[in-house]
């Protein structure tokens, strides 16, 4: 019930279990987080991340494709993936960087979706899932750890109540 979370604090885990078992960990949410954001399809996600991408990371790679992927079924261990293709094009290594975020954030949060683009726009930079990442995670987006504590209680209510927001 509480996967996203096993390695957090017991006491915070207690909290949550909490909530859920009051049936308040949806309210929790949408007092917090009331509407959807609007970037339904994946040309107004892609619009989306390359304005971040603009805005925090000007020198880095551009993004050749941004999408919302069905096939990213392990929710526990990646919400979103960055891809980096090398191809060879008329005698040159062509490289293209592809970012993929799971379907399940089209209804979702603003928020939600910026935590999860920082993530992936952070690995344009930095490969590994060290200080210096977090640290870019953080200046793209400096709610970046609250956010993805949240993040993991969506995928908890989801995961026990289903949709938290209806249409």
């Amino acid at each position: 019930m509480l996967k996203y979370i096993d390695s957090y604090n017991p006491k915070i885990k207690a909290q949550v279990k909490e909530l859920i078992n009051q049936n308040k960990l949806g309210e929790y949410l949408l007092a917090k987080y009331p509407n959807m954001h609007t970037y339904s399809t994946d040309k107004s996600l892609y619009e989306y991340v390359v304005n971040i991408k603009t805005s925090h990371i000007k020198n880095s790679p551009p993004i050749s494709k941004v999408l919302y992927d069905t096939k990213i079924k392990d929710l526990k261990s990646a919400l979103g993936i960055h891809t980096f293709v090398s191809r060879v094009q008329g005698g040159k290594l062509k490289a293209k960087n592809e970012i993929r975020i799971s379907h399940i954030f089209k209804k979702a949060p603003e928020p939600f979706l910026r935590m999860i683009v920082a993530h992936e726009l952070s690995h344009l930079k930095e490969k590994e899932h060290d200080k210096a990442f977090y640290k870019l995670c953080k200046y793209i987006e400096p709610s970046y750890h609250q956010l993805e504590f949240d993040v993991r209680l969506y995928l908890i209510y989801r995961e026990n109540f289903g949709e938290l927001y209806n249409l």
